[in-house]
């Protein structure tokens, strides 16, 4: 873990948004997965509909937070140098641009693409969200981005003790 916290600006009251808001677009682009799969077992236009709205709020979301994840990256100069954030924020455009292709490929014709184009969509933006999200976790975890200062020198202490543990 890094020795000191990196201080989030984009944040109410010391706690950082982008980890907040990140959940909801996340739940519903995996939604988006099980939705499209029920749709290609029974063809039941409800779970096109579904779809259709999970994805839109998925994309909406998604450019919310990263939009808030952008602006943390470019405000945040220890951000700005770590390799591992600019790769999570590189997948999180290629995420994005996928779930907005996926999103606006339903407008209209909410069942016409999803099989195979759609869930294929889904699916890979899945396997995306899965890979950013294991570098937004280094970056919370093993760099404290957006940990508070408190928290990073209560988990040195306790290092610290652990090692000295298996040191003696």
């Amino acid at each position: 873990m890094a020795s000191a916290a990196i201080i989030s600006k984009m944040a109410i009251a010391g706690h950082p948004l982008h980890p907040m808001v990140i959940h909801f677009p996340v739940a519903a682009l995996l939604g988006l997965i099980g939705s499209d799969i029920a749709y290609a077992l029974t063809n039941d236009f409800f779970w096109a509909r579904a779809s259709l709205w999970l994805a839109g709020i998925g994309v909406l979301g998604g450019w919310i937070s990263g939009s808030i994840g952008l602006l943390d990256l470019l405000i945040v100069k220890q951000i700005r140098r770590l390799i591992t954030a600019w790769c999570h924020a590189i997948l999180a455009v290629m995420l994005l641009s996928l779930a907005t292709l996926n999103w606006l490929s339903r407008l209209g014709q909410p069942e016409a693409l999803i099989v195979p184009w759609g869930l294929y969509l889904s699916l890979l933006s899945g396997l995306l969200i899965a890979l950013a999200s294991i570098l937004g976790g280094q970056l919370v975890y093993d760099h404290a981005v957006g940990v508070a200062p408190e928290k990073t020198a209560e988990r040195a202490v306790r290092d610290r003790k652990i090692k000295q543990a298996k040191e003696s």
